[in-house]
């Protein structure tokens, strides 16, 4: 049987060789406590054995969906490769070391961003945002942005993949794995 972790990485590593912009864009979906879905694009900033990790503003629509409904679906698409892959599971916040290290590896606007924002909330105006990048970056002058403490980041642990290849005339080719316990079950779907 295949691992679908080194699937996932195999597959990956040809989309970074083939994409042009953003071969880590991932779609997630995501759904409050009234059972209402929402997606979004994020970036995917960590994967392995654990799972897949991104970063947002706990403050933001997808956070609040995640504290109420801790199960997500991610979704890659790579058309230049014609391939998808569907990852659903549990979502946990990383540890704050974690989204310390990561936090501090972002360019400095990006955390004065950060800092600014006050994501998914109704801005009256443009001006509003870029007068609070201004202050935060007034504020932080001379000195390391330090992680906001809204901000931090998700790792969503699989409990299923689904590997989709196009194939010709839509007869394509759809793998699965779903986890029971420690082991993983492989099987075919029809296209």
């Amino acid at each position: 049987m295949t691992d679908p972790f080194s699937l996932f990485e195999s597959w990956f590593a040809e989309a970074r060789a083939t994409e042009i912009n953003d071969s880590n864009a991932m779609t997630i979906a995501t759904a409050g406590a009234d059972g209402q879905p929402s997606a979004r694009m994020v970036l995917l900033k960590g994967h392995g054995p654990d799972g897949f990790v991104f970063y947002t503003n706990q403050q933001s629509n997808k956070a609040g969906d995640i504290a109420e409904n801790p199960k997500a679906a991610i979704l890659f698409h790579w058309k230049s490769l014609r391939r998808q892959i569907r990852i659903e599971g549990h979502i946990s916040t990383v540890p704050d070391a974690t989204a310390d290290a990561y936090f501090a590896t972002r360019s400095r606007d990006s955390q004065l961003g950060a800092w600014a924002s006050d994501q998914s909330r109704p801005l009256e105006n443009r001006e509003i945002f870029e007068t609070r990048f201004a202050e935060m970056s007034q504020r932080f002058e001379g000195s390391d942005v330090p992680r906001p403490p809204h901000w931090s980041g998700y790792c969503l642990t699989p409990a299923r993949f689904e590997f989709w290849q196009d194939r010709a005339h839509r007869l394509h080719e759809r793998r699965t794995f779903v986890r029971n316990g420690d082991e993983w079950t492989e099987g075919l779907l029809y296209p």
